[in-house]
C-alpha cells in the first residue's frame, strides 16, 4: 500500500507535492520520491520519511509546473533506494510514473519485456513493469502527433497485459498527465481541479484529504477501468476502457485511509462510526460485564466511541500514543513491530486497575501488537481484558498491495475465536462479521455492490489467483524479507 500524488499547475509544484506527501505519509514509511518537469526531469528519491528525504536544496532543484510524488511501503521488491518511486523512461517522449497497488504477474512481464521488446527492468519495483508496458504500447502505435485515442489504446494494452491492482499517475513530457485505475478499481484514486489564471490546475492522488489540504475542488473518484488524460492545453479527456465488477479494497476503510478522506463516495470517519455501531450490537448479545471501553489509537477511536455510546459504557483513551513512532502494521520487519509497541503506547494505569476492559482495535493481523497491548493492560491490574476487532478475522494472503502475503502472517489462520483469544492473551475476542463490514461501507454509497475482501474470505476478485500464484508470491516475499534482514545485520 502506497500513496501517490500528481500535480499539473501554474507555478512550481514541489511545495504542494511535498505537502501532499505529508498528508499521505501514513500510506508508506519505507521510502519516498518526487520527479518534476520543466523541460527536463528532476529527480529526488530516498529511503525514510518525507521530512527526512527532502531538503531546501532539493526544493530549489526540483523545479517545474508538473510533478509526481510517492510514499512507499514495499510489497513487490525490497527496501533499497533503487526501488523508490516514481520511475522514468526516456522513450517515447519521456514518461514518469508512480502507482499504488501490486502487480501479480510481475515476473512474467519482466521476462516478456526483455525477451520480446529488449526492455530491461533495473529494479524489483512493479511500477517499472507498468511504465515499460505503457511506453511500449505507445511506441507500437508509431505516433506522429499524440492524441487522446493513443493514450486510451495504450492503457487498453496495459489492462490486457498487467494483472493485479494498480492506481497509476503518469506524465508524458510536453504532452500531458495520465491517470488510470485497474479494471476492478481495487486501490483508490481521486482527482480535483483548482481554478486559476490563465488556466486551471489539476491534481490526482490516492486520497481526497491530500487534495483538500491543497484547496482543490470538485474532487471525484477515478472509476474502475477509467483513464484520464489532461492534455497540454489543460483539456480533460476521459474514458472507461474496461467494465468489471468495481471491487474496492475493504481494508482501506478499516485501516489504511485517513478518517478525513472520502473513498469512492464513502467517508472513512462515518464508515468507522457505523462499524462501531454494528459491532456494539454483537457485543451486547454476549452480556459481558464491561467497565470501560478503550481504543487502540488512532484508527480505532471512532468505532470505540460509538461502541461505548451504544452500550452506555465509560469511554477512556487510556492508551496514550507517542506520535513520533510510525504505524507498526506497515513496519517491514517483525522485530521492529515488537520493539515499537512499548515505545508507541503508554498506559494510564489508573484507568485499567481492577476493571473489566474492552479494548477496541481496527484489526488483528499477526497478533504481535495485540498480544503486547493486552499484556501491558493486565500488568496495570485489569481484572478481565476483552478484545474487539471492528473488522473480520484476517486469514488469507493479500496479493493486491498490503503486506500480508504469507499464511504465517495471520494469527486467525485455522484458529477458532477461542483459540485466537488464547493466543493473544484475551479473555474473549469479538470480531465484526464480513457482512457487517460491507454494510457499513454501503451506508455511505449504496451503489457499491462488490468489494475486495480477499484477506477475509479468500475470494480474489481478479479471478486469476491460483494456489500456485500464492505459493510464488509467498516465496518471493520470504526471499525479500531474508534479503532485508541481511541488509540490516
Amino acid at each position: 500500500m502506497c500513496g501517490v500524488i500528481g500535480i499539473l499547475a501554474q507555478t512550481d509544484v514541489f511545495p504542494d507535492i511535498y505537502q501532499g506527501l505529508l498528508a499521505i505519509q501514513h500510506r508508506g514509511q519505507d521510502s519516498a520520491g518526487v520527479i518534476t518537469y520543466d523541460g527536463s526531469f528532476h529527480i529526488k528519491k530516498g529511503n525514510g520519511l518525507v521530512r527526512d528525504i527532502f531538503t531546501a536544496e532539493n526544493a530549489r532543484r526540483l523545479t517545474g509546473k508538473i510533478g509526481i510524488g510517492h510514499t512507499r511501503y514495499p510489497t513487490i521488491g525490497g527496501g533499497g533506494g533503487e526501488d523508490a518511486q516514481p520511475f522514468l523512461v526516456n522513450s517515447p517522449y519521456g514518461i514518469m510514473m508512480a502507482h499504488n497497488g501490486n502487480v501479480t504477474n510481475y515476473e512474467k512481464l519482466k521476462k516478456l519485456l526483455f525477451t520480446k521488446y529488449r526492455r530491461l527492468l533495473n529494479s524489483t519495483n512493479d511500477v517499472e513493469a507498468i511504465l515499460n508496458v505503457f511506453a511500449q504500447e505507445l511506441n507500437d502505435q508509431h505516433i506522429k502527433t499524440l492524441k487522446p485515442s493513443h493514450i486510451f489504446k495504450a492503457v487498453e494494452g496495459v489492462f490486457a497485459k498487467v494483472k493485479g491492482s494498480y492506481s497509476v499517475i503518469a506524465y508524458i513530457a510536453e504532452q500531458g498527465m495520465v491517470a488510470f485505475r485497474d479494471p476492478y478499481g481495487i486501490k483508490p484514486l481521486v482527482y480535483g481541479r483548482k481554478e486559476g489564471s490563465p488556466e486551471p490546475s489539476f491534481a490526482v492522488a490516492s486520497e481526497s484529504v491530500c487534495l483538500k489540504s491543497l484547496n482543490y475542488k470538485n474532487i471525484q473518484a477515478v472509476e474502475a477501468g477509467q483513464v484520464l488524460f489532461i492534455d497540454k492545453n489543460r483539456k480533460v479527456h476521459s474514458r472507461i476502457l474496461a467494465r468489471r465488477p468495481h471491487s474496492p479494497c475493504l481494508f482501506e476503510w478499516v485501516y489504511f485511509a485517513r478518517p478525513d478522506s472520502t473513498l469512492d463516495g464513502v467517508n472513512v470517519y462515518k464508515c468507522r462510526k457505523n462499524l462501531g455501531k454494528l459491532l456494539a450490537e454483537d457485543i451486547k448479545k454476549r452480556r459481558l460485564k464491561i467497565d470501560v471501553v478503550v481504543p487502540v489509537p488512532d484508527s480505532a477511536r471512532d468505532a470505540a466511541i460509538e461502541i461505548a455510546r451504544k452500550l452506555d459504557l465509560k469511554y477512556s483513551e487510556a492508551l496514550v500514543k507517542n506520535r513520533y513512532i510510525g504505524r507498526t502494521f506497515i513496519m517491514p520487519a517483525e522485530k521492529a513491530r515488537r520493539s515499537s509497541v512499548r515505545q508507541k503506547l503508554n498506559p494510564i494505569e489508573e484507568e485499567f486497575q481492577d476493571k473489566n476492559v474492552l479494548l477496541v482495535d481496527d484489526s488483528i493481523v499477526r497478533g504481535t501488537t495485540s498480544r503486547a497491548i493486552i499484556k501491558m493492560v493486565r500488568e496495570c491490574g485489569a481484572k478481565k481484558v476483552y478484545f474487539a476487532s471492528y473488522s473480520p478475522p484476517l486469514r488469507y494472503p493479500c496479493v493486491y498491495g498490503i503486506d500480508m502475503q504469507t499464511r504465517q502472517d495471520f494469527v486467525a489462520r485455522k484458529r477458532t475465536s477461542k483459540e485466537i483469544a488464547a493466543s493473544i492473551g484475551a479473555d474473549e475476542i469479538i470480531y465484526q462479521s464480513l457482512d457487517s463490514l460491507k454494510k457499513a461501507v454501503r451506508m455511505g454509497n449504496k451503489n457499491l455492490t462488490h468489494f475486495c475482501g480477499a484477506c477475509f474470505d479468500g475470494n480474489y476478485p481478479t479471478g486469476d489467483i491460483t494456489r500456485e500464484t500464492l505459493k510464488k508470491i509467498e516465496k518471493q516475499r520470504k526471499d525479500d524479507h531474508e534479503n532485508q534482514l541481511e541488509l540490516n545485520i
